[in-house]
């Protein structure tokens, strides 16, 4: 091979070997490059401890009216979605049956007072007046059958009479001392339980005429449906003319002016909740919020879920939150004063499944610190061991920075630039130029 071309070739690998040298250098370089972090200090602050659980919405009251007789519906004042008044007139049934009854009823219970009338006011006293009729007539026919008995007895007496003829006169005193025994009888019984007995009668059937008309009366009311409560109709399942049956819903009226968020809570959880504390209530997927009461706690734990349902009852203006709708519960139980805090996006795993925070120490030196973590709240997290307030965290940048690395703390606009800086290519020109030198 000529001089010349080996000199070529000993020029071109030297230029390869300061090309790679300097490349390596280049990355030496940007793999000792300390991380931009972004850090804040832990704060001493008060922090509320919650609860946070899903349930269902419910309405504050429901009513499903049902109608008391079986009838064809006449006609509806309402339709679903329409607001209604306690006491409102919902649904009439047909009644004519009925009304027929009512004036049948008024008619048996004028029967029964004119009857108790007469009886109280003229048919008893004309008995009372035949009695004592019979008795004194009983009392005439004793006094004649006994002054007979005697002359006939005298007469005996003197042999100018026979012996049969005295027992006939014995046998009529007898069957007339009978008869007016039995007069005042009759008379004593009228006089006493006689009389009262019968018009009692006459007032009882009174009463039971009253009653049947009561009664026919109370079916026609039961004709005309009212709503038990205020709220909307929620349902009416049936239209004009068709059959209503007594038992079976025919409107269904809800309150939801006050709306009940029913929510399953975790056992260990429940032990903090107590009537009349505050809670939230949030649909799912919808920003609006309703600020309530804790108004029931279950004081059993379903056995399937280990759960238990509390009830949080709170205000719906406008009606808003609609019954049946999933909702998010957050229930606070209390308050803790003086903790330390630090951003949600401080936390780090830690090792063996706990966590752990990224500190930062004067000279730029990042420390792993495993914590306890507390109550957590919105983007706040209570740290119970580990840190203390005014100790310098990362909250931006920390994923991956090992323990008692470099860091370069940053701000906000700075870590931006770094990170656009990095994604950002260089331009073509720029590498074309540089490999031409």
């Amino acid at each position: 091979m000529p001089y010349r071309h080996l000199a070529l070739l000993s020029a071109v690998c030297a230029l390869l070997c300061s090309g790679c040298s300097k490349k390596g250098d280049d990355e030496g370089k940007k793999a000792e490059a300390p991380a931009p972090v972004q850090v804040t200090a832990v704060t001493q602050d008060t922090i509320r401890r919650t609860v946070e659980a899903d349930g269902v919405l419910f309405p504050l009251d429901q009513a499903s009216i049902m109608p008391k007789i079986s009838a064809p519906v006449q006609k509806f004042t309402v339709n679903r979605g329409d607001h209604v008044k306690a006491g409102q007139l919902v649904a009439v049934l047909e009644n004519r049956d009925l009304s027929a009854a009512v004036v049948e009823g008024r008619g048996q219970l004028t029967q029964a007072e004119s009857n108790f009338r007469a009886t109280s006011s003229a048919t008893v006293p004309e008995e009372v007046v035949k009695a004592e009729s019979d008795v004194q007539s009983g009392q005439q026919a004793l006094d004649a059958a006994q002054k007979l008995l005697e002359n006939r007895r005298k007469l005996l007496e003197q042999g100018a009479l026979a012996r049969k003829l005295v027992d006939d006169a014995e046998v009529a005193y007898a069957q007339a001392k009978g008869q007016l025994d039995a007069a005042k009888e009759h008379l004593r019984a009228l006089q006493s339980v006689g009389k009262e007995e019968q018009i009692k009668s006459a007032q009882a059937q009174v009463e039971s005429a009253r009653g049947h008309l009561q009664s026919a009366e109370a079916q026609v009311s039961y004709s005309e449906v009212h709503s038990p409560i205020s709220g909307v109709v929620s349902d009416r399942p049936l239209y004009a003319g068709e059959m209503a049956s007594a038992g079976a819903p025919l409107v269904t009226v809800m309150d939801i002016s006050r709306v009940v968020a029913r929510v399953s809570v975790p056992q260990a959880q429940a032990t903090n909740i107590k009537i009349g504390q505050s809670a939230t209530i949030s649909q799912t997927g919808n920003d609006e919020k309703l600020e309530g009461k804790v108004t029931v706690v279950s004081p059993a734990t379903d056995p399937s879920t280990t759960t238990l349902q509390v009830w949080i009852t709170a205000a719906n203006p406008g009606e808003r939150f609609k019954p049946g709708a999933a909702v998010h519960a957050s229930i606070l139980t209390g308050t803790i004063r003086n903790a330390s805090i630090v951003p949600a996006t401080a936390i780090l795993p830690g090792e063996q499944g706990g966590t752990a925070v990224l500190t930062v120490s004067p000279d730029s030196i990042a420390h792993v610190k495993p914590v306890d973590v507390g109550v957590r709240y919105g983007d706040k997290v209570q740290i119970v061991r580990g840190v203390n307030p005014g100790d310098e965290v990362v909250t931006v940048g920390g994923l991956g920075v090992d323990d008692k690395a470099k860091v370069r703390i940053v701000g906000a606009a700075e870590e931006k630039a770094d990170d656009e800086d990095e994604d950002t290519p260089a331009p073509p020109d720029a590498k074309d130029g540089a490999q031409k030198k």
